[in-house]
């Protein structure tokens, strides 16, 4: 087995100090260019690789970032999106050298302090956390959030003096949604949302009833179902959606897991999909284009979500906030076969 080459190798061989070597190879400026330059090449030749545990000593912090995330909805499978956004996140830290580490939300009935989070991120020296898919009013999150600890939040309306919000352009996709129901003739519309607590199923459905209301359309109250974005429920809802004595002709359900369930509601029914009632959907997961018919959504960009995220904790760890204004991303319509016959 070839050894491992140390920092007192490379202070052997260019000449100089182990602690100029350290100083060169984690960027003090006190170091001449052509010193860092020898040190650099020297790094290089020999495989070099720092140790973490040096590198967390000189930073003050590890090469690690956490997630927190609920990992069900109510019980039920794994939400497609979170997972997707995970994917991207972990992709853009090991880009920049860092690692990701899921971190479990406390559990209220263990007993754990409101300051879990908080004491946790402090103890293993992460560079940042982020946060998605969590109830808002989770108290350990909220102190997270509000403490100096350098966090992300997907979709979730919380401020600190190191956090950042990072969401998509909920109201305009919402907008989307009604625009295009409008525009194939549907008049009799109707959404299924998550719960209103929740700043991205506020913004969504505001964003629909505002559209509609442009059109000169009236979405009653009973046509609007604020129960969840998985399955299961989206499935319920439909159900009672149909079960009314105007049932819609257009459902916005307003995220992916949710529509499907619309549509398996409607197939259950006997209840033709798009010439009966055109479905809209939220996220485009990858199961979007497979279901029978292929459902049209409003796309968010999963890659671009988990990268920012990513980037932005990571800018949060070497900076103080520069903005506390979110960072909204666009959206764009997926038109398929749920509401445009082939």
């Amino acid at each position: 087995m070839d050894a491992v080459v140390s920092i007192a190798d490379l202070s052997r061989l260019s000449g100089v100090s182990v602690a100029t070597v350290s100083r060169a190879l984690n960027g003090y400026p006190d170091v001449s260019a052509a010193t860092r330059a020898r040190i650099e090449q020297l790094a290089r030749e020999t495989g070099y690789t720092p140790s973490e545990a040096a590198r967390t000593l000189v930073r003050g912090k590890s090469s690690l970032v956490g997630v927190v995330w609920s990992r069900t909805y109510d019980d039920e499978a794994p939400h497609a999106f979170l997972h997707e956004v995970l994917d991207a996140m972990r992709d853009e830290l090991a880009r920049q050298g860092y690692d990701l580490l899921l971190l479990s939300p406390p559990s209220c009935d263990s007993g754990d302090r409101p300051d879990t989070l908080v004491r946790r991120a402090r103890q293993l020296r992460l560079a940042g956390v982020m946060v998605m898919g969590v109830e808002p009013d989770d108290p350990a999150v909220v102190a997270l959030a509000e403490s100096d600890v350098p966090t992300v939040v997907l979709d979730l309306d919380l401020s600190g003096p190191s956090t950042r919000r990072v969401t998509s352009d909920n109201a305009g996709g919402g907008a989307l949604a009604a625009r295009h129901l409008v525009e194939i003739g549907r008049t009799r519309l109707a959404v299924i949302t998550g719960e209103i607590a929740l700043p991205m199923a506020r913004e969504r459905l505001e964003g629909f009833l505002a559209e509609a209301e442009r059109a000169g359309l009236e979405v009653p109250a009973e046509r609007v179902r604020s129960v969840g974005f998985q399955l299961g429920p989206g499935k319920a809802a439909m159900h009672e959606l149909l079960a009314l004595p105007e049932p819609p002709d257009g459902v916005f359900a307003a995220g992916d897991m949710a529509a499907i369930g619309v549509l398996l509601a409607a197939a259950e029914e006997g209840v033709d999909v798009p010439g009966q009632v055109a479905v809209v959907g939220y996220d485009d997961v990858r199961q979007a284009a497979y279901v029978s018919p292929p459902l049209t959504t409003v796309r968010q960009d999963v890659t671009a979500i988990g990268t920012a995220a990513a980037a932005e904790v990571l800018a949060l760890s070497a900076s103080p906030v520069e903005s506390t204004e979110p960072l909204v991303l666009p959206v764009r319509l997926v038109v398929r076969g749920s509401t445009v016959s082939a």
